[in-house]
């Protein structure tokens, strides 16, 4: 069977993400492969599979931010699951890392395992290879992310709050 080069990637949703952290804040192929720490083809081929996807403009440079928040809040658990793993030390994320750890309290701690963290708690595989990189720099794209991981992987409560934060950081911003 062969699979579509039009299915989406995880880094895709990783590229979007970054272009909605950017806000109103101009953008380039180059800039955004060399924050996130992939190639430019792949950012192209991505924003191509976006457009297919109806998640980008024609132009490739205005994110549908309905079209995303939707998938977002329906559909990536289960198109990219995760389960939380062994103890390991790494970058926190979903509810026990911002914005979350300030509305949710548990003594549960997930994080995306990284050499150089300073926290220690359950492995949670990131979206991408190089988003624990890409987000030690940039704060919004990192909360942004662990709402993600907070729909990938928490409970009914946690995913609920995730999902409403979410939808007000796309939306919104």
């Amino acid at each position: 069977m062969i699979q579509s080069k039009n299915n989406l990637k995880p880094q895709d949703v990783l590229i979007l993400l970054k272009i909605i952290a950017l806000g109103k804040n101009p953008w380039f192929h180059h800039t955004i492969a060399q924050e996130l720490g992939i190639s430019q083809s792949e950012v192209s081929q991505s924003l191509n599979r976006s457009k297919y996807a109806g998640l980008i403009d024609d132009g490739r440079k205005r994110v549908n931010r309905l079209a995303l928040i939707e998938f977002l809040l329906h559909g990536i658990a289960y198109a990219f699951p995760q389960q939380p793993g062994a103890i390991v030390r790494g970058v926190l994320t979903a509810h026990a890392a911002e914005p979350l750890n300030h509305l949710i309290h548990s003594n549960e701690k997930y994080v995306w395992p990284y050499a150089k963290g300073l926290e220690r708690g359950q492995a949670i595989e990131p979206l991408y290879s190089t988003v624990v990189k890409a987000t030690l720099t940039d704060k919004e794209l990192y909360e942004l992310l662990t709402l993600v991981d907070a729909i990938r992987v928490g409970r009914i409560r946690e995913k609920e709050i995730a999902k409403s934060e979410l939808e007000k950081r796309i939306l919104n911003a």
